[in-house]
């Protein structure tokens, strides 16, 4: 994998989820359940692939992993430029290999940065100490957008030397307030991040002038910045 990672004792901490995961699938189904947070045949398939992720069949994580970011991403129509720059530039959070790059090759499995596996606790805490200082160093001198939602953001320490910029999506609701999108925010940003590929010399200045395909500009305005981070803010017209 594009990351590798070693414990004190120079081994693959990846491997002690992979432990820990494969023994809580001993466990009774209601437990099983809670843990991977599905039930019935989705719960019997999350099993199954938990159980066999050391043999499994493998893709590229940019083709295994879905929802609807992924769908917005539109990956079968991206450029050769930005399916090179996708390869290079983007780290995407994992509960079970910590990150991944968009190349890795991984097999299918169910495991949520949230989840709390036996001997190592919650999964975002656990990697925080290994992921905190790589993607300070791979980051270093780039711009970084952060688009993580809230439970992957917590699996890493946001160094105060790291520069950074965030989005959030608002609608206008009739008597002109603003409310933070909720349902559609991974696809509204999944449509942005394939912007951002496409368009790799992309500023907060350049955004101004650029509207979302979903009919969000850019509102310079609501802007704040909060060192390191930079919060900008889109509003559906």
């Amino acid at each position: 994998m594009a990351m590798q990672f070693q414990d004190s004792n120079g081994a693959d901490p990846r491997m002690a989820v992979i432990k820990s995961l494969r023994a809580a699938m001993a466990r009774n189904g209601a437990e099983r359940g809670k843990l991977l947070g599905v039930k019935g045949e989705a719960l019997a398939a999350a099993t199954l692939a938990n159980r066999s992720v050391l043999v499994s069949p493998t893709l590229p994580a940019i083709e295994r992993y879905t929802g609807v970011l992924y769908e917005a991403l539109e990956l079968p129509t991206l450029s050769a430029s930005a399916r090179r720059r996708m390869a290079r530039s983007i780290l995407i959070f994992s509960g079970l290999w910590g990150v991944v790059s968009p190349t890795d090759l991984i097999p299918d499995y169910k495991l949520k940065m949230g989840a709390s596996l036996p001997g190592l606790g919650k999964l975002s805490t656990w990697w925080r100490p290994l992921l905190s200082p790589q993607i300070a160093s791979i980051a270093q001198g780039r711009q970084l957008w952060n688009l993580l939602p809230i439970e992957h953001n917590a699996a890493w320490t946001q160094s105060p030397e790291l520069p950074q910029l965030t989005v959030k999506f608002f609608e206008r609701r009739p008597d002109g307030s603003l409310v933070a999108v909720s349902h559609w925010n991974k696809f509204l940003k999944g449509a942005l991040l394939r912007h951002l590929l496409e368009h790799p010399e992309t500023t907060p200045r350049s955004l101004e002038h650029w509207e979302h395909p979903s009919g969000y500009r850019l509102d310079p305005l609501l802007t704040q910045v909060r060192e390191p981070v930079t919060g900008l803010a889109f509003v559906q017209d």
